[in-house]
């Protein structure tokens, strides 16, 4: 089993990962840990998007955002793509924003990858990180998920100090 490792790249720029396939990403474990070693919380009057075909994944992602030491507002779920389209069009109503997507790419009716590229396309939640959560780890993937604007990637299985290492510096910068 190869190890997957993402990396936390500033807007302006895109993403992530395997240290195997990406040497130049090696000092992203810096980045990961000044992020553990931060103690302070963010996010409060964020909103959260999670999307995952699997119900108990969703709460996993879940728990793992709030150990994590992130706080919302709400978190907010789907169960594929096209449910996460939908929520992001009424999100453009709503008072609190959406201000972090964590998404899984292996969905029925819209994948991950088909979710990030019409998000773009129709210009939703524009700016809001996006954190990749799936077991595919392939160049393939990781580049077609880069184009579409993720910000992050994480390989399952993962911990919650995976998760803040990820996460928190998105939410710092956005």
């Amino acid at each position: 089993m190869r190890a997957c490792h993402a990396a936390i790249v500033p807007k302006s720029t895109y993403l992530v990962l395997e240290r195997t396939k990406f040497p130049a990403l090696k000092n992203s474990d810096a980045t990961a840990d000044r992020a553990l070693k931060s103690s302070e919380t963010v996010g409060g009057h964020v909103r959260a998007l999670i999307i995952d075909d699997s119900a108990v994944m969703r709460k996993v992602i879940e728990r793992a955002l709030r150990q994590s030491g992130v706080e919302f507002s709400e978190v907010v779920q789907a169960a594929n793509g096209e449910e996460a389209l939908d929520l992001l069009r009424q999100d453009a109503a709503s008072e609190v924003k959406i201000g972090l997507i964590m998404s899984d790419i292996n969905m029925p009716v819209m994948d991950g990858l088909q979710f990030l590229e019409a998000m773009r396309d129709q210009n939703l939640a524009a700016g809001v990180p996006v954190v990749m959560i799936t077991t595919e780890g392939s160049e393939p993937f990781v580049l077609r998920a880069i184009a579409a604007g993720a910000q992050g990637y994480i390989c399952k299985p993962f911990t919650a100090d995976q998760v803040k290492a990820r996460v928190l510096p998105l939410l710092k910068v956005a």
